[in-house]
């Protein structure tokens, strides 16, 4: 099991760190919810979980609890611009699709 992080990812998790002062890094997990039935949620980890799976990519920290790991086999967590919107964008090869507005996903 193995999560990535691109370099731009990284650098904006770690200049958000930067700008919050504290943190170890940040949990991503995967919720039921949405019209696809699940979601990504990211959240900031001041301390960890003892479950929590721990991946290190270009000096960032990512947290994932065992539920969701299931689920982010593989996964590569980015930061994107897209025209005028940006953010990090999750590319699971595990997905068959997203919902209409891509707030969800099915695998």
């Amino acid at each position: 099991m193995a999560i990535t992080i691109t370099d731009s990812a990284a650098q904006r998790i770690e200049q958000a760190l930067t700008k919050r002062g504290q943190g170890l890094g940040i949990r991503v997990r995967v919720v039921t919810t949405g019209c696809s039935g699940m979601a990504y949620r990211m959240e900031y980890v001041d301390e960890a979980d003892p479950d929590d799976m721990v991946f290190t990519d270009h000096g960032v920290q990512v947290y994932v609890d065992p539920r969701s790991a299931v689920y982010m086999e593989e996964t590569t967590l980015d930061y994107v611009r897209e025209g005028l919107k940006e953010g990090f964008k999750f590319h699971n090869p595990q997905e068959r699709d997203q919902c209409g507005c891509g707030g969800s996903f099915r695998v």
